[in-house]
C-alpha cells in the first residue's frame, strides 16, 4: 500500500486531534463532571487500546490478529479512505456546531445549549458517527483482524458513554430533549 494513502490517514487523525485540542480550550465551563478515574478506564483506555491495535503490525508478529482480512493494496487503502474523510468531516462539522457546549467528558455546561441542526438533526451523536467511520476506514487501510476488534472496543466504549450523555442531557432538558430522542437516532441514521 502506498505511502501517500497512509501520510493522509495519519494527517486526518492529527487535524483532528489539534482541532479538538485547540476547541477545548475556549470550552464553557463545566457545572458537573464524570470522577477522572471513570473517564480513564472507560473512555480513554479503549480509545488508547484502539489507537494501540491500529498501530504498526510489527507490533504482533505472527499473532491471529495480525492475519489479513482483506488485501494491503492500494485500493483497498483508497477505499479505506473514504470513510475517513466523510467520517472527518462528520466529526469536525459536528464539534464545530457544538462550540463551546462541547467536552472531553459528561458534564454539565454553564448555560448549556441543545444543539439539533446540521448532522444533529440526523442523529443525537454525530462525532461519535464521524470518529466510527474513521476508524471503520482506518479498519481497512490496516486489513488486520486486530482493526475490527480496534472498532469494536471503540463502539462499545462510545455507547456506554452515549448512554450516560442521554441520561444528563434529558436530566437538562427535560421533555425538549425526549422530543428530539424520538425524531432521531443514537449514532446512525434511521437505524441506531
Amino acid at each position: 500500500m502506498s505511502e501517500y494513502i497512509k501520510v493522509l490517514l495519519s494527517l486526518l487523525w492529527g487535524t483532528l486531534f489539534l482541532v479538538w485540542l485547540l476547541y477545548a480550550l475556549f470550552s464553557k465551563k463545566g457545572t458537573s463532571s464524570e470522577p477522572w478515574h471513570q473517564r480513564l478506564l472507560f473512555n480513554w483506555m479503549p480509545l488508547l487500546l484502539a489507537f494501540y491495535l491500529l498501530g504498526p503490525g510489527d507490533w504482533f508478529g505472527h499473532t491471529l490478529i495480525r492475519e489479513k482480512f482483506v488485501e494491503h493494496t492500494n485500493l483497498v487503502g483508497i477505499i479505506g479512505l473514504i470513510p475517513c474523510l466523510l467520517g472527518f468531516a462528520i466529526a469536525i462539522w459536528s464539534r464545530l456546531l457544538l462550540g463551546t457546549n462541547w467536552s472531553l467528558s459528561v458534564q454539565k455546561k454553564e448555560k448549556h445549549e441543545l444543539i439539533i441542526r446540521g448532522p444533529y438533526k440526523l442523529v443525537r451523536h454525530p462525532i461519535y458517527t464521524g470518529l466510527l467511520l474513521m476508524f471503520c476506514g482506518n479498519a481497512l487501510i490496516v486489513g488486520d483482524y486486530r482493526a475490527i476488534i480496534a472498532v469494536l472496543i471503540v463502539f462499545v466504549s462510545f455507547w456506554f458513554k452515549l448512554k450516560k450523555e442521554e441520561k444528563l442531557l434529558t436530566e437538562v432538558f427535560g421533555d425538549n430533549y425526549r422530543e428530539y430522542m424520538q425524531k432521531t437516532k443514537r449514532m446512525i441514521p434511521w437505524l441506531i
